[in-house]
C-alpha cells in the first residue's frame, strides 16, 4: 500500500516509523507533506537511506500535487485537529482511505464535512484510539461483556493529568478552542471512546460545567512570577518558573520547533499563564446514555499525579479500575509508575471483593501501540479481533459529540441533547 502522511509534527512519528521499521515489506511511504519546511525536513531525514532518493516532499499548498503525482492508497492525518476535516475530505475526494489522528475533528460543521463526504465516496477512515487496544481497558470490555457485573447502571470516570502533561496543552496551538475543541474535544475524545466502547452504547444528552481555575495569571503571580514572559525561551524568571519548557535543552523539540519557527513564527513554548488561553483546565459533565446508563465525568490538568479511576456501578457488583501513570511530578521530573500500578478490583453483591489480575503487554500506551498498529497495517497477520477495536468515522463522530455536546452545555448552562444537536446540523451517523 502507498501511504501519504500529513502533518510532520511529533504525533506523526509513532506512524512513520512504524511503517518504515515493522511493515516495509508491505507498505511504502511516498509522500511526506506539512506547512513547515523546517519540520518536512527533518521528517524526510528521518526517513532516509542509503543509495535511494528518499521520499517526496510536499509543501501544504501542494497537497493535490502530492495526490496527482504519488498517487496514494492512504493519506495519514496528522496535522492539528481543526485541518483533520479539511484533509479528510480531500483525500475521499482523490479516492484514498484516510488514517486519522485523534480526534476525529473539532466541531459540527467539520463534522458534517466529513459524514457527508464519506457518503458521497464510499471512503473510510480509522480513528487511531489506541486505549482501546491496550490489554488492561479490553479486560474491562470483556468483564462488562461477559455479564460480570449485571446490567451496568452508572460510571464515575475521573480524568488526571499532571503539571507537565496537563501544562503542554496550555502552550501549545492546542490552547484556543477553534484549534482543539478544548480538551473535552482534543483529550477527552479517547475516554468518551472508551465509555462508547465499554457500554456499548452513545450518549443523548449532556449537563456540564467548566473553567479556567489554575492556568491563568493570578496563579503566576502567586507564585512570584512577575515580570514573565509571553513565552519560556528568554522569559526572565524561567530559572525560579516550575513551568518553563527549555527548548534548547531537549534534541528532539530543538529540531522539531525551535529550529523550525523561522518559517512559520509557531511557538511551542508559550506561557501557560497567559491570559488570552481560551480552554478549560477544570470540567465535570453528567452524561446520559442511549442505554440507560449514566456517567459522572471529571478531568483536570493540573494534578500532583497522572492517571486514571473508573467505577462501573451494576445490578450484580461494580467494577473499579485505577491505572497511575505518573506518581507526581519532583523537582521537574515526571515520576513514571511501573506495569503494577494498574489494578481492576471486581466486587459481586454478597462476596469480598478481589484483585484481578491486570494483564500487560510491551510498547506504548501500556502496550496498545503496537497492537493498534499491527491491525491497521498488517490485518491479516494479526488474529481477528473479536472486540471490534477499529473505529471508524461513526465512532469517532460519537466520541467527540460528548465533548462538543459539553462545550456548548458550558456555554449555555443547559443540557444538550445530542439527537436535536444533529438534527438541526442535518448530520446522520450512519454505516
Amino acid at each position: 500500500m502507498k501511504i501519504a502522511i500529513v502533518g510532520c509534527g511529533s504525533r506523526h512519528k509513532m506512524f512513520r516509523d512504524s511503517i518504515a521499521d515493522d511493515y516495509a515489506d508491505k507498505h511504502e511511504i511516498v509522500a511526506l507533506c506539512d506547512s513547515n519546511p523546517h519540520r518536512l525536513g527533518e521528517a524526510a531525514k528521518a526517513l532516509a537511506k542509503p543509495s535511494t532518493n528518499g521520499v517526496a516532499t510536499y509543501l501544504a499548498e501542494d497537497f493535490e500535487r502530492l495526490i496527482a503525482e504519488q498517487r496514494p492508497d492512504t493519506v495519514v492525518v496528522a496535522t492539528p485537529d481543526f485541518l483533520h476535516a479539511d484533509y479528510i475530505v480531500r483525500a475521499f475526494e482523490a479516492g484514498c482511505d484516510v488514517i486519522c489522528e485523534k480526534p476525529l475533528t473539532i466541531d459540527l460543521t467539520r463534522l458534517k464535512m466529513i459524514v457527508d463526504a464519506q457518503a458521497r465516496t464510499g471512503r473510510k477512515v480509522q480513528v487511531t484510539f489506541n486505549y482501546r487496544y491496550s490489554p488492561a481497558r479490553t479486560q474491562i470490555k470483556e468483564l462488562i461483556s461477559s455479564g460480570a457485573i449485571g446490567e451496568v447502571t452508572a460510571v464515575d470516570f475521573r480524568w488526571h493529568l499532571d503539571r507537565v502533561h496537563g501544562a503542554d496543552y496550555f502552550r501549545r496551538w492546542h490552547r484556543q478552542k477553534e484549534n482543539s475543541g478544548g480538551l473535552l474535544v482534543h483529550k477527552s475524545t479517547h475516554h468518551f471512546d472508551l465509555l462508547n466502547w465499554w457500554l456499548g452504547t452513545v450518549p443523548t444528552a449532556v449537563f456540564a460545567s467548566g473553567r479556567r481555575a489554575f492556568y491563568r495569571p493570578e496563579t503566576a503571580a502567586a507564585l512570584g512570577l512577575e515580570g514573565r514572559g509571553t513565552r519560556c525561551h528568554g522569559c526572565p524568571v524561567a530559572t525560579k518558573c516550575d513551568f518553563a519548557l527549555d527548548l534548547a535543552a531537549d534534541e528532539s523539540l530543538r529540531n522539531l520547533y525551535l529550529e523550525a519557527e523561522g518559517a512559520d513564527s509557531y511557538f511551542r513554548d508559550l506561557c501557560v499563564f497567559d491570559d488570552e488561553i481560551g480552554i478549560e483546565d477544570t470540567m465535570q459533565a453528567h452524561i446520559r446514555y442511549a442505554s440507560g446508563v449514566t456517567a459522572n465525568y471529571t478531568l483536570t490538568a493540573y494534578s500532583t499525579w497522572e492517571g486514571l479511576e473508573i467505577k462501573f456501578q451494576g445490578t450484580k457488583g461494580d467494577i473499579t479500575h485505577r491505572h497511575v501513570e505518573v506518581h507526581g511530578v519532583f523537582g521537574g521530573t515526571r515520576a513514571h509508575a511501573d506495569a503494577d500500578a494498574v489494578t481492576t478490583e471486581l466486587h459481586l453483591a454478597g462476596q469480598m471483593p478481589r484483585l484481578l489480575e491486570v494483564p500487560t503487554a510491551s510498547g506504548h500506551h501500556g502496550g496498545a501501540d503496537p497492537v493498534m498498529l499491527g491491525y491497521i497495517f498488517d490485518p491479516e497477520g494479526m488474529t481477528p479481533d473479536q472486540y471490534g477495536r477499529a473505529s471508524d468515522h461513526v465512532a469517532g463522530a460519537w466520541s467527540i459529540l460528548t465533548g462538543i455536546a459539553a462545550n456548548a452545555s458550558i456555554e449555555t448552562g443547559s443540557v444538550v441533547d445530542i439527537k436535536s444537536m444533529l438534527r438541526s446540523r442535518g448530520i446522520k451517523l450512519e454505516h
